[in-house]
């Protein structure tokens, strides 16, 4: 927020943990039960800060990051691109990634991938400084005026609906639970969960 940063800064790729709260949670007609639609859950989110003409083109790697995540733990997902009417104020595009959920009976939202343009810069006052000088009326070379920067940014995992995704479609027949293979070296190479035998 209140940054000037020159162009050779950008783009800027960063990634946040973070706590979230939502509001809404137990509210009529919401899902009240289970992880799905919780009240407190934790994040890790992606963003880009970047030049103008670059954001579509950065909007399409973070989806492209989502993409080979999902895929990576075998999830069953489909990519919704929004239509105008359920973008929030902020968004210029966005994209959704749904995963299938047996325990819903229906697909259910896992994450998203935003491009806002300038919308929240302007609001923070993120801007940068170009390199190239401009020419100005009177003949001379000047400094070409502070634009505002892009911001996208895009959820590498929902912990808790990545957590109803994984055990809703990796549950055996048994109540095991199959890891995912990318997940099994954090596993201590485990590739199962299962009751403790009494």
């Amino acid at each position: 927020m209140d940054q000037i940063l020159s162009e050779k800064q950008l783009p800027l790729k960063l990634v946040a943990f973070s706590h979230c709260f939502r509001t809404e949670a137990g509210a009529a007609g919401s899902a009240t039960r289970g992880l799905y639609r919780v009240h407190q859950f934790s994040k890790l989110e992606m963003f880009v800060i970047c030049k103008p003409e670059d954001s579509e083109r950065f909007h399409e790697e973070l989806i492209s990051i989502e993409e080979e995540l999902f895929s990576s733990l075998g999830l069953h997902f489909k990519i919704l691109d929004m239509p105008t009417e359920d973008l929030g104020a902020p968004a210029y595009r966005k994209y959704d990634f749904e995963a299938w959920m047996p325990g819903l009976d229906r697909y259910g939202e896992i994450s998203s991938a935003s491009n806002c343009t300038d919308y929240q810069s302007r609001r923070l006052s993120i801007r940068y400084r170009p390199t190239d000088d401009i020419i100005l009326p009177t003949g001379k070379k000047g400094k070409a005026p502070l634009q505002f920067a892009h911001t996208l940014n895009a959820t590498a995992v929902a912990v808790p609906r990545m957590i109803v995704s994984i055990l809703e479609n990796f549950q055996q027949s048994d109540g095991s639970i199959l890891i995912p293979k990318v997940l099994q070296p954090y596993m201590s190479g485990r590739e199962l969960i299962c009751r403790k035998s009494n």
